[in-house]
């Protein structure tokens, strides 16, 4: 290893190590007593690592600011989260092990992650219930719908169970029940010191099958930076489809398109992103409508 890359791999460690320790103590307070800055903490920590690590984020569109959402994004590696969470207040899903990892399971346990264990069905209506839980309180909820991560070049399949809900209700700002929303969002690691990523690179950054952790991080300490590309789709719900099915498909297809134009170097290519104009989503009075089919 070259004395600049290991250089900079001690400096990135030392900082993502500083910042840390110093986010923990300090949002493990804010949540134990609910004070308003439990909300803000973790956006100034993502923007702190993403400046440290030298992760560049560029986004297409905006991510939605409405309650009860369900951002249903492609999984590369543990830097998305940091990317995802440098923008708005929101929450992540993961699998229950990750509540026991040395250091990161605390961190996702302060950023208030919803854990689920996706191989217990028996538990799978528990877990949905937590997620809808925490939309119906108006929260903004990131999922990855894979289910897994990738090797940063492509979007594997969505998972329409792991969607199950956006069939939750929420009231909205005006008071009204509506459907959750749904917004795509597409991750896409395009370029290494400026210079577009090959495919032999991306895997640096990409984390994913049986790679080890601390080893893989190192790796990403010491090449940086990185230019990251998130493109906001403009949300949907699932009462605009014939199923859940329906607008998982939908959804994988944005995302992965998203992607494929990022990497080519024509963000945006795939379709327009969201800006913040009205949404129009009709209410639904009553005990709403029923829940569409899986």
């Amino acid at each position: 290893m070259g004395i600049v890359r290991l250089t900079r791999g001690v400096g990135v460690a030392i900082g993502f190590l500083s910042i840390t320790l110093f986010f923990m103590p300090m949002q493990w307070a804010a949540l134990r007593f609910n004070w308003r800055i439990k909300d803000v903490l973790p956006i100034q920590y993502a923007r702190g690592i993403c400046a440290v690590m030298g992760i560049r984020v560029e986004t297409f569109g905006r991510p939605c600011r409405e309650r009860g959402v369900l951002l249903a994004a492609n999984h590369t590696s543990y830097l998305d989260m940091p990317v995802l969470a440098a923008v708005i207040p929101l929450a992540f899903v993961a699998k229950s092990e990750v509540a026991g990892w040395a250091l990161f399971g605390t961190l996702s346990k302060l950023a208030r992650t919803v854990f689920v264990e996706r191989e217990r069905r028996t538990k799978a209506g528990l877990q949905a219930d937590r997620i809808r839980q925490r939309l119906e309180e108006g929260g903004t909820i990131v999922l990855f719908a894979e289910g897994t991560s990738s090797d940063g070049n492509r979007v594997l399949p969505f998972k329409s169970a792991l969607l199950s809900a956006a069939d939750a209700m929420v009231t909205d700002e005006n008071g009204n029940k509506r459907r959750v929303l749904v917004q795509p969002v597409s991750v896409a690691y395009t370029r290494l010191h400026g210079i577009p990523m090959g495919r032999e690179i991306r895997p640096y950054f990409a984390w994913y099958g049986d790679m080890e952790l601390v080893p893989h991080l190192w790796e990403a300490f010491c090449l940086g930076p990185i230019d990251v590309m998130v493109h906001y789709h403009p949300p949907i719900t699932v009462d605009q489809f014939p199923s859940r099915k329906d607008l998982t498909a939908e959804c994988e297809r944005l995302v992965a398109e998203g992607v494929a134009h990022a990497l080519a170097g024509r963000p945006g290519a795939v379709g327009p992103a969201y800006e913040d104009e009205p949404i129009e989503v009709p209410p639904v009075s009553g005990d709403g409508l029923q829940p569409s089919a899986a």
